[in-house]
């Protein structure tokens, strides 16, 4: 998200330029406070738990029924007062937004720094149970999209899930589509051995299944078959994400006549 304050008042945008003021209403009338006569910063909306993590799961609930919840945690200033501050080095725009937004206890707050220490950083961060970590060149000018001057590094997690069809075409990679406590999560390629791919076609020829409820038309072609109950996968895929993303098959399970794995 954008937070942008100028003659017209401040307003909040997305990434990709959609005006969502009225939908973060809290934060925009927060940044209307702020000790300036305009700017532009950047940040990201999150829906912060009581120890100060944030709750990816929590944030469209939130976003429709209370926005007061929710928190803006700023990265970056572009703008202030009529000076572009994208020129100048990522230490030094760290320290003037932090004197803008400071003490950022509230519904507006400041995305804290540590120098070096990257590995330990990021193995503290998996610790945590967070999504991930950004890096950044503490010399680089702001510039707007993809950059050598940032990277995003993403946790990953695994879980056990249940397998609800397959979708094999000629010269793709063969997906499975999972499910969850019954609600459909997502897709993964299916990486794992012959020996385990063999056994999942056996399983699909021996017992094939109508389309479960809850499946999105988008994702129900005619290229998917339908597994029946009993097949489990454990999936490894992005941390954070409503639905599965870059996720793949690390093993496949079955269960017998009795139940039993």
């Amino acid at each position: 998200m954008q937070l942008i304050l100028d003659w017209a008042g401040a307003r909040a945008f997305t990434k990709n330029g959609h005006d969502w003021s009225k939908r973060f209403w809290p934060i925009v009338d927060a940044a209307e406070k702020l000790p300036a006569k305009s700017f532009i910063i950047d940040g990201e909306m999150i829906a912060p738990e009581a120890d100060g993590r944030p709750n990816f799961h929590q944030m469209h609930s939130r976003m429709a029924w209370n926005a007061e919840l929710l928190a803006f945690v700023a990265f970056d200033i572009l703008h202030k007062d009529d000076k572009d501050l994208r020129p100048l080095p990522a230490i030094e725009r760290k320290a003037m937004l932090w004197e803008l937004v400071q003490p950022a206890t509230g519904i507006i707050q400041y995305s804290q720094h540590v120098e070096g220490g990257g590995a330990d950083f990021f193995a503290a961060v998996d610790k945590l149970n967070l999504e991930g970590m950004v890096s950044k060149r503490r010399n680089s000018p702001y510039r707007s999209g993809e950059s050598d001057a940032w990277l995003k590094t993403k946790c990953w997690d695994i879980d056990d899930l249940d397998l609800i069809g397959v979708k094999r075409q000629t010269g793709k990679q063969t997906e499975g589509l999972f499910a969850k406590d019954g609600k459909y999560v997502g897709k993964a390629v299916i990486a794992t051995s012959r020996a385990i791919k063999e056994r999942l076609w056996q399983r699909i020829e021996r017992d094939r299944a109508e389309q479960p409820a809850g499946v999105p038309t988008a994702v129900a072609d005619p290229s998917v078959e339908w597994v029946g109950p009993g097949m489990t996968a454990r999936v490894r895929y992005l941390r954070g994400e409503s639905k599965l993303r870059h996720a793949s098959v690390q093993d496949l399970h079955e269960e017998d006549a009795d139940g039993r794995g």
